[in-house]
């Protein structure tokens, strides 16, 4: 795992649980699902980032 992986899931991980946060406040929706995108693309880039695929 390197570096630049491990942080775009630490950042997504971040980002989902501020959007978990954010709903269970009731939030503005918008505000939730542009944190739950964010937390996707961020996990998503650092699941992809690993050398296991390769």
């Amino acid at each position: 795992m390197t570096g630049l992986s491990a942080l775009l899931i630490f950042i997504g991980l971040f980002f989902l649980g501020g959007a978990i946060s954010f709903w269970k406040q009731e939030m503005p929706r918008g505000l939730v699902v542009l944190l739950g995108f964010a937390a996707a693309m961020s996990l998503v880039g650092g699941v992809m980032r690993l050398a296991v695929w390769a």
